[in-house]
């Protein structure tokens, strides 16, 4: 007798998409509210929609989503919003990070967390400290009054912020944790390696692939190409033994960037400039990759092949919880909720309060430092480190734990907070950036 176990986890998937996305519609919250919800109850109650050995296939499954699960957001990313943003990008998605994980390190002197190693703290904020672009953009694309530029600085966010976790916790964290030991000058060496190289790679994969781009001119085969360009990113790069995350992120965003770049000097206007430099030579700008039209179908397309992964991911969430060992470690993951939120808090007052010490960093007032804050919900990249923490380690039931309920605590805590706020917030009160 046949299997039809792929047909029916489609159908699964997307019968829990379009349901979420009706009853959000109407009920006016955020949809990835009841993707996790679902994703659980169907996991645990009915197991027949769900007919795939979650716990045996996980790293397959996760090979597979990640690169749709960070597509949709660097292709929404402009390079005009880059540069005009990039210094305060750069401080968010890696000076706060680094900050945030040492800090939270620094509680071992406390012995908050019984047991663990320096190099244990260390890993355990850096799978923490990551926050996710599918569950931030579902929760803020159900509120009116969100400034374009707060979006570009929360968007920028979710994905710096996402590869300067994996660095920590890849080469710094995790073989402190395993080892006991490392040596803080290698050490920092090494993951500027990772930095470089991934950058590096990521920059050319994105221009082979926008110069790939400009020999098609139809949407579909666009589209296609994006998924290609993240996914042979994602895999050399993981191959070479550095952050396929961050090339993937880098490749697609500086795909995207030359497509902008030709769009404003080509398709928007009736003629370029007659004199051109050798490197707008060099990439072809008289013939463009795609169009603005075509780019929006791209994004949205790219966003629901995000959704899908993100339903996947909140699949292999159900399989990892466990409520009487959630109860079991209440109490740490409080303490870790509440640290990861206070730090988080700390770090995005330097918009709201120092910003105008710093021409390159624009301030956004308290009430943007309140939505960076409630902006930095957790998920697909936490649950996918914490799983990587090798079986043989004593406190692995510990940082699954942890990491599960900071996860949902972060996605219902933070998603409330920000729909209480734009809900009953009057609507004159909506302006975000200081004049």
């Amino acid at each position: 007798m046949h299997s039809f176990a792929p047909e029916i986890i489609l159908i699964t998937i997307l019968g829990l998409v379009v349901f979420s996305d009706a009853m959000a519609n109407r009920l006016k919250i955020p949809s990835v509210f009841l993707l996790l919800i679902s994703s659980y109850l169907i996991y645990t109650y009915v197991p027949t929609a769900v007919p795939i050995d979650m716990k045996h296939q996980f790293d397959t499954i996760i090979i597979f989503c990640i690169p749709l699960i960070f597509m949709g957001d660097a292709l929404h990313l402009h390079f005009s919003d880059i540069k005009k943003h990039a210094w305060s990008i750069f401080y968010l998605a890696v000076v706060a990070v680094a900050l945030s994980i040492t800090v939270g390190a620094s509680l071992y002197q406390f012995n908050v967390f019984e047991g663990l190693t320096l190099g244990a703290y260390v890993s355990l904020f850096a799978i923490n400290m990551a926050t996710d672009a599918v569950s931030v953009q579902s929760v803020l694309s159900r509120f009116e009054g969100i400034s374009h530029d707060i979006k570009v600085l929360i968007e920028g966010e979710s994905l710096g912020n996402d590869a300067t976790a994996v660095i920590a916790f890849f080469f710094i964290g995790l073989p402190w944790m395993m080892s006991g030991e490392i040596d803080a000058g290698h050490a920092a060496m090494d993951a500027l390696r990772v930095f470089v190289v991934s950058l590096g790679m990521g920059i050319v994969i994105g221009y082979i692939f926008y110069m790939l781009m400009k020999l098609f001119s139809d949407k579909r085969g666009e589209l296609f190409a994006f998924i290609i360009e993240g996914y042979v990113a994602y895999v050399l790069a993981e191959e070479m033994h550095v952050s396929g995350i961050l090339t993937l992120i880098a490749a697609i965003i500086a795909t995207k960037a030359w497509i902008d770049m030709d769009i404003k000097v080509l398709c928007n206007t009736e003629k370029s400039s007659k004199s051109k430099s050798f490197l707008r030579k060099m990439r072809l700008e008289n013939i463009c990759a795609t169009t603005n039209e075509r780019l929006e179908y791209i994004y949205e397309m790219a966003k629901e092949f995000g959704y899908i992964a993100a339903v996947m991911i909140f699949f292999v969430l159900a399989e990892m919880v466990d409520l009487d060992t959630l109860w079991k470690y209440k109490v740490e993951i409080l303490i870790m909720f509440t640290v990861t939120t206070l730090i988080r808090a700390i770090s995005m007052a330097k918009f709201a309060y120092f910003g105008k010490t710093l021409d390159a960093i624009k301030p956004v007032g308290t009430e943007g430092w309140f939505i960076l804050t409630f902006s930095g919900m957790k998920g697909a990249l936490s649950i996918i480190l914490v799983h990587m923490i090798p079986a043989a380690f004593e406190y692995k039931e510990l940082f699954e734990a942890v990491t599960t309920g900071v996860v949902v605590l972060s996605i219902f805590v933070y998603g409330t907070v920000l729909w209480a706020y734009f809900t009953f917030k009057p609507k004159k009160e909506t302006r975000l950036f200081e004049k």
